[in-house]
């Protein structure tokens, strides 16, 4: 061969990848993507049909690479803790922290020992991917040049919030291993922020529903496009759709033939922190526990770190207790992190559920026990509702506070096994007909038919009340003949219901100000009191509502723990119990002139700032370019969809997150369903599906699901296998 001719093969597609794809490889991707078949609808949504399951998962992940491939390996360099090979710095011990939870080691062993049946699943999830990267060389992956089957098993939550660190946060741990190792009386100093959370879910009986079939209303409040909606079916039973977080092959949140499932994010406690008494002697350190000292296992941790155009490696020595992770310190204690972040249970259970048909099968999936951070609201064909609140949760002694670090020096903090799933905080097909979990307390998930607090132990749900529910409770509680147009209806009422609260204290402070004050404020009061609560884009009273009322809640002492900030409406009536009048009024006074001084007067339309705006980048918001008015907030107020949003280097609001992939779902002989997402389906912005979505999401109008194939196949813009 000639140096000319080996030089043009080096830098020829084919070369490139059959480097890293030996000619077996590709023969098997090959054979694999020709049992797939792949229709894109007119929607964009892919419709992804295979003879067996694991054909099913290969060309779904197919699938997910044509529209993000950059999410799948964003989710991947997290999970593996591999950040900071392309952020630099500042990911540095967000790798850490990753590394020290889960064990790539970990991964692999529950991977070697796997059935072959869900072994196939796995390869078949790698394979994808990698016929993706095969098939298309103009694709630079930033750190992975290909996929192994155990990253799977790296990432077995599809939540937002999917690792658990017990409370801990981000500088402790930076604190710690950033030299600090020797500081073990470092004084601890909360970092809890409120922060903007949400998922809804609704489960509609019979008895409550027009056609007496079942309702089931899926709702997450994410990051926008932080999942895809597709459909998945083999011949092997499996069909199931639903919204797939990117890099997972299973449906997160979604139905199949005969039930559904929504998952909200809850506030089980599930992952604790102990406090470890450690001492050092020639070099070692040693732990306290139940009166000897035991050895502190040490494991080198290699993180590759972007530093201008290199990457160099930083080798960070971490530390274990037989309790977990050391992840920081407080008050001369290590702080050790029990709890189940990455488990190949948890990875199954996800699987089983998409194929459970009945309530008996969905139940059977869940007692794996092994999903850490949601709850469930479940209905099926059958005439069931149900729901749980959690599904991992360990049995403790319910006398200690699981909210803080317990101790670590003795047995009686250590867990006792798992509870079961009856024993866990559940309803199932209550009196009253209906459900709702929004991230707040279960204890008035279904009015009278809720659960008992006094019948669960405190760190089974230790969370408040919110106002999202409060708005969810009253909508729900005296419903009749609800069609699943109505329940899409509900679910995006726009009604504010935390002004319920805060409008009557500063009427009130009006009333009694002194005149001087009353006519400067007159005309904003005036509207704010005319205001009927609800958010419209064409409104000035929700513009200066949200202004004053984000003031407010600003006004709110910081909670000390994630759990006490969970408590909304009770820190909102202490609040309101202390703060002056003279507060009230001058809160407002400052919502005015904010507005004036940003907007050049106060009177501004909300829909007029807050708008809807997809750059093509994903980060470059501008005021100049295309937008539409937005008419939503997020869920502070109480408001069931959420819209947040804020300025991006503009004078107006764009929103970055809240409702995304939301689905509505009648379980009836035939699946009827509904879904939108945000934007459209597709990230490529010369695509029409980039955008086709976003006015019907702005207004709560969604579109038809093709479930079954012969619809899928009329409303067919493109039929293809994968690589072709």
């Amino acid at each position: 061969m000639t140096k000319q001719l080996f030089f043009l093969l080096l830098l020829s597609p084919f070369f490139a990848t059959a480097q890293k794809y030996n000619p077996k490889e590709i023969e098997k991707f090959e054979r694999e993507a020709k049992e797939v078949t792949i229709i894109r609808d007119n929607w964009g949504v892919p419709h992804i049909y295979g003879k067996t399951d694991a054909n099913a998962v290969f060309g779904l992940m197919y699938a997910q690479c044509e529209d993000n491939f950059k999410g799948i390996e964003q989710n991947y360099l997290y999970q593996l803790g591999k950040q900071a090979e392309v952020e630099g710095e500042k990911s540095l011990y967000t790798d850490v922290t990753l590394q020290l939870i889960a064990d790539t080691a970990d991964a692999i062993r529950d991977y070697n020992t796997s059935p072959p049946w869900f072994k196939k699943l796995m390869y078949a999830f790698a394979d994808g991917i990698n016929y993706y990267l095969y098939k298309h060389p103009e694709v630079k992956p930033a750190v992975f040049e290909r996929f192994e089957p155990w990253y799977a098993l790296m990432f077995t939550d599809g939540s937002v919030s999917a690792t658990v660190t017990g409370g801990i946060n981000l500088n402790e741990t930076r604190d710690f291993y950033g030299g600090a190792t020797e500081k073990s009386a470092a004084i601890y100093k909360p970092d809890t922020v409120e922060r903007e959370t949400g998922s809804n879910g609704f489960a509609i009986a019979p008895q409550r529903s027009k056609s007496g079939h079942t309702l089931l209303y899926i709702n997450p409040h994410v990051p926008f496009y932080f999942r895809s909606e597709v459909q998945i079916v083999s011949g092997e039973g499996l069909d199931v759709y639903g919204a797939v977080t990117w890099g997972q092959f299973f449906v997160y949140q979604g139905f199949n033939r005969h039930c559904g499932w929504m998952h909200t994010t809850s506030y089980a406690d599930v992952g604790d922190l102990y406090a470890e008494k450690v001492s050092k002697k020639d070099g070692q350190w040693y732990y306290e526990y139940n009166g000897s000292m035991k050895a502190v296992i040490s494991r080198k941790l290699a993180i590759n770190v972007k530093k201008g155009d290199h990457t160099e490696q930083q080798i960070i020595t971490g530390y274990y207790t037989h309790h977990g992770p050391v992840l920081g310190s407080r008050d001369g204690k290590w702080l050790a992190l029990k709890a189940n972040n990455r488990s190949y249970k948890a990875l199954l259970e996800s699987w089983l559920i998409t194929k459970a048909n009945t309530f008996d099968e969905y139940k059977k999936a869940m007692d794996l026990l092994s999903n850490a951070t949601n709850n469930t609201v479940y209905a099926d064909d059958q005439g069931n509702i149900a729901f749980w609140y959690g599904n991992f949760i360990p049995k403790r002694d319910p006398k200690l506070d699981w909210t803080l670090p317990v101790d670590g020096t003795t047995v009686a903090t250590e867990w006792q096994g798992l509870h079961t799933l009856n024993e866990i905080v559940h309803m199932y097909n209550p009196a009253t007909g209906w459900i709702q979990n929004c991230n707040s307390t279960p204890f008035v998930s279904s009015g009278k038919s809720s659960p008992d607090r006094s019948k669960y132990p405190a760190y089974m749900a230790p969370d408040g009340q919110n106002y999202r529910a409060v708005n969810a409770i009253k909508l729900l509680s005296n419903t009749k003949n609800l069609t699943l147009d109505q329940l899409i209806a509900k679910g995006y009422d726009h009604y504010l219901t935390a002004f319920d609260v805060l409008l009557p204290p500063l009427f009130k402070a009006y009333n009694t100000a002194p005149d001087s004050l009353k006519q400067l404020l007159a005309e904003p009061v005036k509207v704010l009191q005319q205001w009927d609560k609800r958010t419209a884009a064409n409104s000035v009273a929700t513009t200066l509502a949200i202004e004053w009322g984000t003031l407010m809640m600003r006004a709110l002492p910081p909670p000390k723990t994630v759990e006490e900030s969970t408590y909304q409406t009770t820190r909102v009536d202490a609040m309101l119990q202390t703060i002056s009048n003279k507060q009230l009024l001058d809160n407002l006074n400052q919502a005015v002139n904010n507005l004036q001084k940003r907007y050049g007067a106060w009177q501004v339309k909300w829909g007029d700032i807050n708008r809807y705006q997809r750059p093509a980048d994903g980060v470059t918001f501008s005021d100049n370019d295309p937008s539409l008015p937005v008419g939503l907030t997020s869920s502070l107020f109480g408001q069931l969809p959420s819209f947040q949003s804020r300025t991006m280097n503009t004078k107006k609001r764009y929103g970055y997150s809240g409702n995304s992939f939301i689905a509505a779902v009648e379980f009836g002989k035939r699946i009827k369903a509904k879904t939108i997402v945000t934007g459209g389906q597709c990230f490529d912005p010369a695509s029409k599906h980039f955008t086709d979505q976003a006015g019907m999401y702005t207004e709560g109008k969604f579109k038809d699901v093709l479930f079954y194939k012969n619809d899928v196949l009329k409303h067919a813009e493109k039929t293809y296998h994968p690589g072709s």
